[in-house]
């Protein structure tokens, strides 16, 4: 047996150029970890932080990636069945162990997610982290309930396209956002009740369809539209910090009186692995299997194309989710 993978190294923080190709050992799993064949993975913000040089912790050189999908291949505690499909997220992949770049990767079994699907791999790679934040966001960070409104700020994300799933499941109206002209009709074919043209004024758009406001809304662009997603909230509203797409995350010199209106509320979001129950999972992945659910957009690339995938990702070239298929 061949004793070495394909995996991709960032050898430190840059352009696509220092994502490098190559062979490496084959990782052996210690006691209480798991190694699963990596069938496909799908790219994250956190990755492009991570090669941007802007997350914290990460030491060098290192494999990326934050998720993975594929099949137990070792457990030397005998836990999980050789072959058993699983999903793995978070917990240090990626920036403080290897991650989900790979063909091969070693984790914790605390955070592997087992399910049962015949989905193509493809679509299976998809879901795990962007399903865990999307789920994370509308229960612990909004506890949104049907028949409320939420604004999506950066709808046509990844993240944004299965949170407007989710909400709509549930029974929300949902209005989000795009700041190009050419994805307003992909945000209304893909059910959001009210596309919005972020113009940079999104406040009084939300509210010329709903003039008390919103009752919650899911910030995913980050600290440069957060003021304007608070003045579209209503009073007594909530506003839910999650994503970064903007990758600026801090307000500087922040003054809660000036810069909270007056009875809005704000809150954030993260999570890992433990935060997605596999009965969640499970559900999700039977529900577009059915045809209940659309996984939406996907954009699988090949693990040698790495690097166009992340120039893709950078730039914000693509509608939905970017996947690798490692075979």
């Amino acid at each position: 047996m061949d004793r070495t993978m394909r995996a991709v190294v960032l050898d430190g923080p840059g352009p696509v150029e220092q994502l490098r190709l190559t062979r490496l050992p084959l990782p052996e799993p210690p006691p209480g970890w798991v190694r699963i064949k990596v069938e496909a993975f799908g790219l994250n913000r956190s990755e492009l932080h991570t090669r941007l040089g802007l997350a914290q912790g990460v030491t060098f050189p290192r494999v990326p990636g934050i998720e993975a999908t594929g099949t137990v291949d070792a457990d030397p505690d005998g836990v999980l069945r050789p072959g058993r499909q699983v999903a793995t997220l978070m917990g240090g992949m990626g920036r403080t162990f290897d991650g989900g770049y790979a063909e091969y990767t070693v984790v914790p079994r605390a955070q592997v997610v087992p399910f049962r699907s015949e989905l193509p791999w493809e679509v299976l790679g998809a879901v795990p982290e962007t399903l865990q934040t999307a789920y994370g966001s509308l229960t612990v960070g909004l506890d949104l309930r049907a028949g409320q409104s939420l604004l999506i700020r950066g709808g046509t994300s990844a993240l944004g396209l299965v949170a407007a799933t989710l909400a709509k499941d549930l029974g929300a109206t949902v209005l989000a956002t795009t700041r190009a002209a050419g994805r307003v009709r992909a945000l209304a074919d893909h059910g959001v009740d009210h596309p919005v043209l972020d113009d940079g004024e999104v406040a009084a758009r939300v509210r010329a369809i709903l003039p008390g406001g919103v009752d919650a809304a899911l910030e995913l662009v980050g600290t440069p539209t957060l003021p304007d997603t608070l003045a579209a909230t209503r009073v007594h509203g909530t506003v839910c910090f999650t994503g970064m797409l903007s990758n600026r995350w801090t307000v500087p010199d922040f003054y809660p009186i000036d810069y909270l209106p007056r009875g809005v509320r704000l809150t954030a979001y993260s999570g890992g692995a433990a935060d997605l129950p596999a009965r969640v999972l499970q559900r999700h992945l039977d529900r577009i299997a059915s045809g209940e659910l659309t996984p939406g957009p996907t954009h699988v690339y090949p693990l040698d194309a790495i690097r166009a995938a992340h120039e893709d990702l950078e730039h914000g070239r693509r509608i939905g989710k970017l996947v690798v298929r490692t075979g």
